[in-house]
């Protein structure tokens, strides 16, 4: 059986030179890789208490929902501003050139409910950190934030410190 680093295919000096873009869209072309991604990903959700799957636009609902769904969890939708219908929270981060904003409706997360945040990769953290904000500002309880891909050279794992925060491959570079 093969090992999920083997279904990542490696993009050199892209989108710029000196980068090794890690390209997660190769692992979700093969059906053994997808399957391996989300039950390595539910593998580490092990022992953990929780209510809700949180998911960052978009490969954060591309990861979260099949977890969601094995483990008869509920799903949230974390997405970019204005693109949710309802009375939303938000919350501001910081971009390599600039800020964005991410939101989640105002009645998504329940006082006291445990949640569990999904992405597909964590780099310098940004969005995950605005994702808490989130989930704290509702009441909720970020119990553990979940990744596919970790590139620990960006050390976003330094801006979640706070949490449990797990990945199932780290690439040492950026």
């Amino acid at each position: 059986m093969k090992k999920i680093e083997e279904y990542v295919r490696t993009i050199p000096d892209f989108p710029e030179p000196g980068i090794m873009f890690r390209d997660v869209t190769s692992v979700l072309q093969d059906p053994d890789g997808l399957k391996l991604s989300i039950d390595s990903m539910i593998k580490l959700l092990d022992g953990v208490d929780f209510d809700i799957i949180a998911g960052a636009e978009s490969r954060g609902f591309i990861f979260g929902m099949p977890i969601a769904y094995a483990l008869g969890k509920a799903f949230i939708p974390v997405r970019k501003k204005g693109k949710l219908p309802c009375e939303t929270v938000s919350a501001e981060y910081d971009l390599e050139y600039g800020k964005a904003e991410i939101e989640i409706h105002k009645d998504a997360v329940k006082p006291g409910q445990k949640v569990v945040l999904v992405d597909d990769l964590i780099a310098t953290g940004g969005t995950m950190e605005a994702s808490c904000k989130l989930v704290e500002q509702l009441g909720g309880e970020v119990v553990k934030i979940l990744f596919l891909m970790e590139l620990a050279g960006l050390k976003g794992r330094e801006k979640l410190a706070k949490y449990d925060v797990a990945s199932v491959i780290t690439y040492e570079g950026k």
